[in-house]
């Protein structure tokens, strides 16, 4: 059994003194003044006098060590103790062949693969406690940012497609309508599902209600009030046909019954016409 220890270093390999002064003065306000963490490199020791971390590298493991606190690229920062191991040298040696086979140098990544992420599965798999949150919080923040946006842009495209493809659905229903208006039957005995009446009274409630009707027995009592309507129109038409009908034979036989009257009439007034006549 033995010590698991965590070395913490600044960041400060960019390159330029004033990107790593900032680094550091961003460490100390972040982290020392409000809690939340920085930007920060970690190695594990265990066993010796070797820390143990990961980095890239374009062939081969990223897994490296160095002398404990003397990492040369970074700016020594702070240690703590996360917890004893039970596991014997010999263990430690095969999960860090492991680790070094898992971990290859290409596959670093500043936000979802890097030193502190190694950091962490080497102490999971000693059985210690994991890095404290501060250490790895900005990658952590950057690369959920990043999935937040890959994941928004997903469902960006989705809603796209669901919107063309409901204005080619609701394209197809309006031309469905137009060309069923003029060349669909009105008879009660057919499907009245499919007729533009229906699809008509569906999609006004679509639009009021948001919703498609939700059970077969709501689409039945639609179906049952359209078909009643058809059923009362048609009974309307009957009775006004019927009674159209029934008043031209009795409209003909009083023009017929006239005739006569009127012949008679003319007929009568001409002898009377005749006698004044001579009588003058």
């Amino acid at each position: 059994m033995t010590e698991v220890v965590l070395h913490i270093y600044d960041v400060t390999n960019s390159g330029s003194d004033k990107t790593n002064s900032t680094i550091v003065q961003i460490n100390k306000i972040f982290k020392d003044g409000i809690g939340l963490g920085g930007i920060f490199h970690s190695a594990v020791q265990v066993y010796g006098d070797e820390e143990w971390s990961f980095g890239f590298c374009e062939q081969g493991s990223g897994v490296f060590s160095c002398p404990s606190s003397k990492n040369p690229m970074y700016t020594y920062r702070e240690f703590m103790v996360l917890g004893r191991t039970n596991f014997s040298i010999f263990k430690v040696n095969q999960i860090l062949r492991e680790l070094s086979r898992e971990w290859p140098g290409s596959s670093y990544d500043l936000l979802s693969k890097n030193c502190n992420h190694f950091c962490d599965e080497f102490c999971k798999r000693l059985g210690v406690q994991k890095l404290p949150g501060w250490v790895n919080r900005f990658a952590n923040a950057g690369d959920a940012a990043i999935e937040i946006a890959e994941n928004t842009a997903v469902r960006l495209r989705q809603a796209k497609t669901e919107i063309v493809s409901a204005s080619k659905v609701a394209y197809r229903f309006l031309v469905g309508v137009t060309s069923g208006s003029s060349g669909s039957s009105d008879s009660p005995g057919n499907s009245n599902r499919g007729t533009p009446r229906f699809q008509a009274a569906w999609f006004k409630n679509l639009i009021t209600t948001g919703a498609k009707p939700s059970s077969s027995s709501e689409i039945e009592t639609q179906d049952g009030n359209i078909l009643q309507q058809h059923q009362q129109q048609n009974s309307a038409r009957t009775v006004r046909q019927n009674s159209q009908d029934s008043e031209r034979p009795l409209r003909q036989s009083f023009q017929d019954s006239e005739r006569p009257l009127q012949q008679n009439s003319q007929d009568s007034e001409q002898p009377l016409q005749q006698n004044s006549r001579h009588e003058i």
